[in-house]
């Protein structure tokens, strides 16, 4: 359980701050850029389901998300380390319930015939700004892991991966169904 009595403490004013080891690492680390991107996206679905009463099984779905995305944000605060005693991962089943969940979903959307614009309804279109941030919250984590003794496990890439797909297919959902889609029109500007 956390238990959070103070809300500043100050030892983050010198420009670092505490990874759940204990470690200490610069705030431009790209670790801590990994999972402050995970909590953007986080905060984004926040908006969202502000705009989801007549969804109630995708504001469900949205929240399990949320809660997730805590999990991710652990995940990566406490790098994986030989002979460490392991700490909260995220787990392949969170990848296979969203996979689930997007299959649900994709049932009763209309075939794509172009590329979506972000827009439609407004939900559908925090879902696609919350999409994006996914997508640079995983282009993070994959630059991360490249780095030496930064490892992260597969099934967290594999989760952010996945859920930008949702994000996709939710936001279409919103849409209508996909009716209410924007499509791109290649060259209408020209």
């Amino acid at each position: 359980m956390v238990v959070l009595n103070r809300i500043y403490t100050r030892t983050g004013d010198d420009g670092t701050t505490a990874l759940g080891s204990g470690e200490r690492r610069p705030k431009s680390d790209p670790r801590i850029a990994a999972y402050g991107t995970v909590d953007e996206t986080n905060a984004a679905l926040g908006v969202v389901r502000l705009h989801l009463s007549e969804l109630p099984e995708l504001d469900a779905m949205i929240g399990r998300i949320q809660n997730d995305l805590f999990d991710l944000g652990a995940d990566l605060a406490v790098p994986e380390r030989e002979g460490k005693a392991e700490r909260l991962r995220v787990l392949s089943s969170q990848v296979e319930r969203l996979e689930r969940d997007i299959d649900q979903l994709n049932e009763g959307l209309a075939p794509l015939t172009s590329f979506v614009l972000p827009g439609g309804k407004p939900a559908a279109a925090y879902l696609h700004v919350a999409r994006t941030i996914c997508r640079r919250a995983e282009r993070a984590m994959v630059e991360l892991s490249a780095k030496p003794n930064e490892k992260i496990t597969p099934a967290a890439v594999q989760y952010v991966n996945r859920l930008s797909d949702f994000l996709f297919v939710a936001a279409r959902t919103v849409n209508d169904g996909g009716a209410r889609d924007v499509l791109w029109v290649p060259g209408q500007n020209r």
